[in-house]
């Protein structure tokens, strides 16, 4: 089955959302409870400190998952490097994605942004496995400056969902060139697209995307206002080629 890392910062007390919880209900969850140390702090040390508090709270969040033989286990890691960690213990568990939580009631529309270095099979691919057979319907955004390859991507794409019983619609921005910047046109049509969803499911290693969902204050800030985000990852990424900088 496929399987989603769920991170999040567990000494700071952040939780996941009950639209979250249904959303992922037909993949099986890791949940990763970090916290990020000031350089000088060894992680060992943490974990002395905070160890036990912190695998009390993440077992806790891991039964929240565990519903109609859904595995749900929990991983701890005390890191001077989230993004890192995450992509170590994402490859680890062989997660297909993983999230950005985000607050989230009834999920009934997914925005699909068909952009970034994930192809477009593989996005799709995790899609049909979240959707399955249930009423959520999918909205899927392609912003490129190749207006008839747009097109055709777009209309392939909503022709695999439909095949399989979703309920999907199409939105093409066409631009000067690629959405590879957090300004213009294709941005802004992102954003105001997104905001329109309960929920976001995105290829890994889009810069705008990056910016916009994992960036500075206030794009974290505007990702937070439209749900939580599901960042689909490349296949097969070594785990050996993480840091060694945190403790798990």
């Amino acid at each position: 089955m496929t399987r989603v890392l769920v991170p999040l910062t567990v000494l700071e007390g952040e939780s996941v959302s009950p639209g979250l919880v249904r959303l992922l209900e037909p993949v099986d969850v890791t949940v990763l409870g970090y916290h990020v140390l000031p350089e000088q702090t060894p992680p060992d040390q943490a974990r002395l400190q905070y160890g036990e508090r912190a695998t009390d709270a993440l077992a806790d969040l891991a039964t929240a998952f565990e519903d109609d033989g859904r595995e749900a286990d929990y991983r701890l890691a005390f890191t001077h490097d989230r993004d890192q960690t995450i992509d170590r213990v994402a490859a680890e568990t062989e997660s297909r994605a993983y999230v950005i939580t985000g607050a989230a009631g009834s999920v009934d529309r997914l925005f699909v942004a068909l952009t970034g270095d994930v192809a477009v099979d593989r996005i799709l691919e995790f899609v049909v496995e979240l959707v399955g057979d249930r009423e959520i319907g999918v909205t899927l955004f392609l912003a490129t400056d190749a207006e008839a390859d747009g097109r055709l991507a777009l209309e392939e794409a909503v022709e695999t969902l439909s095949r399989r019983g979703i309920d999907a619609a199409s939105t093409l921005v066409v631009s000067e060139g690629p959405l590879d910047a957090v300004s213009g046109a294709p941005f802004d049509a992102l954003r105001e697209a997104a905001a329109e969803h309960d929920a976001i499911v995105v290829g890994e290693h889009a810069p705008s995307l990056q910016s916009f969902l994992l960036g500075e204050k206030p794009e974290r800030i505007a990702a937070e206002s439209v749900g939580p985000v599901l960042v689909v990852r490349p296949p097969a990424r070594d785990a050996s080629s993480a840091s060694l900088s945190d403790s798990s």
